[in-house]
């Protein structure tokens, strides 16, 4: 099974949002990005849309729809937020659950459904009717991913932001121990796996040749930042080769 790359496009809006020329553009980007090789998009429209924008997801939908039909199409964010609406509006194929405050700078934290499992528990419900494959964001805790199924998921993404920071340390390898035994433990509960947060060029290849069947890597701020010096194709291109890598 070969992991597949999803590409968040976040701070390309980001960039954009600073002046009113729309360049850089996020449609091009992901046309780009798809035409090296990318299997999917993924964005996460705020509520203050300081980088993608509502416009942004429907012109990305209709894109991919268009252009794109084997492309998957990730929308993230919190359901107790804006996500829903897009949910119900477009039915992408993927909607990730994440428990984001309003104001929060970046992601960093997993859900904790001994608190809010019941109140997300009909939200994945309904987004599943409408054929939306719900992923939740978790923390690579073993115990928490029964709970991920009791609720209704159909994937996790783990939070990868402590790996990151582990990587070339003395840490790496218990930080890895502790993401493989998550995935595993997801797996043993009827869950399907991705991961994304912080994931780079450089630390992706370990991190999936010691987490089994990953199935998508979601990865944005590293993949951008490499793309202002190689270009979209080469970087699209590098990361496709640092999963390849991982498989030998």
């Amino acid at each position: 099974m070969s992991t597949a790359l999803s590409v968040n496009l976040n701070k390309v809006a980001l960039v954009r949002n600073t002046r009113h020329l729309g360049i850089p553009s996020v449609t091009r980007a992901a046309t780009l990005c798809l035409e090296a090789g990318a299997q999917g998009i993924t964005v996460h429209p705020r509520p203050d849309a300081r980088h993608i924008r509502a416009d942004d997801v429907r012109e990305l939908h209709a894109l991919l729809r268009k252009d794109w039909p084997r492309a998957e199409f990730n929308i993230e964010g919190n359901p107790f937020h804006n996500l829903m609406d897009f949910v119900r509006e477009l039915r992408p194929h993927q909607a990730t659950f994440v428990p984001d405050s309003e104001g929060q700078f970046t992601s960093d934290h997993g859900w904790n459904l001994r608190v809010d499992g019941e109140r997300v528990k009909p939200l994945i419900a309904e987004a599943r009717a409408l054929g939306v494959r719900v992923s939740l964001f978790m923390d690579a805790d073993p115990q928490a991913m029964p709970l991920a199924k009791a609720v209704g998921a159909d994937r996790i993404e783990l939070y990868t932001e402590p790996y990151a920071a582990a990587w070339r340390t003395p840490r790496q390898r218990q930080e890895l121990q502790r993401f493989a035994d998550a995935a595993r433990a997801a797996y043993a509960a009827g869950l399907e796996v991705n991961a994304g947060h912080d994931l780079s060029r450089e630390n992706l290849t370990d991190f999936l040749r010691e987490v089994p069947r990953v199935r998508e890597v979601s990865i944005g701020h590293a993949l951008v930042s490499d793309a202002l010096e190689l270009g979209y194709a080469a970087t699209v291109r590098g990361y496709l080769q640092a999963i390849g890598r991982a498989a030998q």
